[in-house]
């Protein structure tokens, strides 16, 4: 029985160039940074970069999960504004969860693909700093004698209210159903640090970073906005989170559930960070004149149940593979989220990937997810491998919480 859910095959949609910047740790040097203008540098900087106008973006799609600022319900316009794009063009905000950045692309290739748009601008932006401490409860006031009802919406957002369970234990059931103990899991996690580290050291990832240092966002006729970083940092240039992190010293970290295998050594990190794409419809690309990072050749998503959210990647995958007509031999690599390592290698295991295909610069375990911006940062990078290694095809896809995953499958135009 063919896999069940939405498929989107897209013949002249492609990825111009991205950017992003750097992934910093909670609580460091973007804590006091408002997402809003993490994601207005990395589309100023994305525009310069390609040399392309702003009064040429006819779509600006931005994701953003949690608030970072009282001004939340303006991410996606003023993104759009501040990066210099028309007045006259719309801008949308766009929330799958940790799919929100994926599900930017697929939105842009339906809007090219059906002739409403030919330049978009994609922004996913998150700081996970920033998430508020919030209360819904007191509007009309308190009643005496009842504590507040303040809660980290941080935390309290991680647990699935349908299921009744936490993120986390969604990933230990899956390594209960897959067999996946601890020491597997806390190797997968070690992997991820050395390959993020390895690539780090390299220069890779300057590839696709742009640093962010203090600065003012200058906009006529409107309010000025600008960055200031916290504490005694001049300039975030590098990810703050890739360290090497040996299996024996994962080991000795308490799991989160007693007799669990996931802690916090072996989960995504929490970062703060912005990631900018261009999409463009085939005549934008050859007006442009230079090569593109890769064609978006489709998406798919797909429902799996709430309480094994994490497996939701491998069906969507399947659905992606079984419409484009292709098989698991003719994909390079795999960029897939690391939300948990359990839950990643349970997506390996389900579909038998190649570890050597998978994540090959390292993950969110080492990088961090930050929520809105992981997608466009996972497709940027799987699209820099591809044409690295001179390969054809690539997938980069998420598990989405709530029970849902996303995929979408790149190709290099270049390879033989």
């Amino acid at each position: 029985m063919a896999t069940r859910g939405l498929f989107n095959r897209f013949d002249d949609v492609w990825l111009l160039d991205g950017v992003r910047t750097p992934q910093v740790d909670y609580c460091g040097a973007f804590a006091g940074v408002n997402p809003i203008d993490l994601g207005i540098k990395a589309a100023r900087e994305l525009l310069r970069r390609t040399g392309l106008a702003p009064q040429g973006v006819d779509s600006v799609l931005a994701g953003n999960m949690a608030p970072g600022g009282f001004d939340q319900f303006y991410v996606p316009r003023h993104i759009g504004l501040y990066a210099g794009v028309p007045l006259e063009v719309p801008a949308l905000m766009a929330q799958r969860i940790c799919g929100t950045g994926f599900e930017l692309f697929r939105q842009a290739g339906e809007q090219i693909a059906q002739g409403s748009a030919s330049l978009a601008l994609l922004v996913g932006t998150e700081s996970m700093t920033r998430h508020p401490i919030a209360a819904f409860e007191h509007r009309q006031g308190f009643t005496l004698g009842t504590p507040p009802g303040f809660k980290d919406f941080l935390w309290e957002s991680l647990t699935d209210p349908a299921a009744g369970i936490s993120m986390i234990q969604t990933a230990e059931n899956l390594a209960q159903r897959y067999g996946i103990t601890r020491e597997e899991v806390d190797a997968f996690a070690s992997r991820s640090f050395e390959r993020a580290v390895r690539a780090q050291e390299a220069g890779w990832f300057e590839g696709e970073i742009v640093a962010v240092g203090n600065e003012r966002f200058e906009l006529e006729g409107y309010e000025p906005r600008g960055i200031r970083l916290s504490g005694k940092a001049a300039v975030a240039d590098r990810d703050t989170h890739p360290r090497l992190s040996p299996p024996e010293v994962l080991a000795r970290l308490r799991p989160v559930y007693p007799d669990g295998v996931q802690t916090g050594g072996n989960s995504s990190a929490l970062t703060d960070a912005a990631a900018a794409a261009l999409v463009a419809s085939g005549s934008v690309l050859r007006d442009w004149g230079r090569a593109p990072l890769a064609r978006v050749a489709a998406a798919a998503v797909v429902g799996v149940a709430p309480e094994i959210m994490g497996i939701g990647p491998a069906p969507a995958i399947r659905l992606l593979l079984e419409r484009a007509g292709l098989g698991l031999d003719d994909i390079a690599r795999f960029e897939i989220n690391e939300a948990q390592g359990a839950q990643t290698l349970a997506v390996q295991r389900e579909l038998g990937l190649d570890p050597d295909k998978l994540n090959v610069h390292g993950g969110a375990i080492a990088l961090g997810h930050p929520l809105a911006a992981t997608g466009v940062r996972l497709t940027i990078t799987l699209a820099r491998q591809l044409r690295d290694i001179g390969t054809r095809w690539g997938i980069t896809a998420a598990c989405v919480g709530g029970g849902q995953g996303i995929a979408l499958l790149l190709e290099n135009p270049d390879a033989h």
